[in-house]
């Protein structure tokens, strides 16, 4: 009987699995229902899970598109205040080296938005970010003091409160940029990365009206101030897309403009 069971398992197809092998040697043992139970369980455990990186990834994604256009808006808008202190007769001073310090600002925050598009940059996202914060309160803590102190030395009351008033507004925009990378770092809800984005666009909007005030007859103020504003607003939308703020949708035929 044994050498004709033999036989017959010679005779039969390759086991296909570890619950079949034990099935034909094992036809009527406890041990079949085991290693099935085994085989199962083993199978759940070796499926891979996303890791935190991956999810912080695909999360940070919507972000990209508006947050380089933050970042280029705001380098250019940096670049013209620079351009402006040389009509103003200002080169060198306090008010140029801000201007250097809010384009090195505007850089990072495209280098961030570029990160976003790869797998497991959270750690480039937060460094670039938390860098561009830096430059910003460098910029008001260092050379925007500076200026209020040249303005004051000019006898130049106006150019002094407008700088003054540029101060809180530019710390401001600093700190929340600041929290967004914070919270990547931390590895909080997204929500709170966008919520940072949110708030630092919308200190930028205020700063922007400041930078108008400087001077009305420059065209270099008056421009620095529009891409300015524009980084403010594409900074808000990337802090929504991460939100998952809804658009508003356009009512009637405003569809057919544009």
């Amino acid at each position: 009987y044994q050498l004709a069971h033999m036989h017959t398992i010679a005779t039969m197809r390759p086991a296909t699995s570890l619950s079949a092998f034990a099935l034909a040697f094992f036809p009527h043992h406890d041990l079949v229902g085991n290693v099935a139970a085994f085989s199962s369980s083993n199978q759940q455990l070796s499926r891979p899970s996303p890791s935190p990186r991956t999810q912080l990834f695909m999360s940070l994604k919507p972000a990209a598109i508006p947050l380089l256009d933050s970042g280029k808006a705001l380098a250019r808008s940096g670049e013209l205040l620079i351009d402006a202190t040389t009509a103003l007769d200002l080169y060198g001073g306090g008010l140029s080296q801000a201007g250097a310090s809010i384009r090195n600002s505007g850089d990072c925050v495209a280098q961030a938005a570029a990160s976003c598009r790869f797998k497991t940059a959270a750690e480039l996202v937060t460094d670039e970010l938390r860098e561009g914060a830096t430059c910003l309160l460098e910029g008001a803590s260092t050379h925007l003091k500076r200026a209020v102190e040249e303005a004051k030395t000019d006898e130049d009351e106006a150019l002094e409160a407008t700088i003054s008033e540029m101060i809180p507004l530019m710390t401001k925009a600093a700190e929340s940029l600041e929290s967004s990378g914070a919270a990547i770092l931390q590895r909080k809800e997204v929500a709170e990365t966008g919520k940072g984005l949110y708030e630092c666009g919308e200190s930028l909007e205020e700063l922007a009206k400041c930078i108008r005030s400087v001077s009305s007859d420059i065209n270099e103020v008056s421009e620095s101030c529009d891409r300015m504003t524009f980084a403010a607003l594409k900074m808000r939308e990337a802090g929504d897309n991460l939100r998952g703020v809804e658009k508003a949708k356009p009512k009637g035929k405003a569809w057919l403009k544009g």
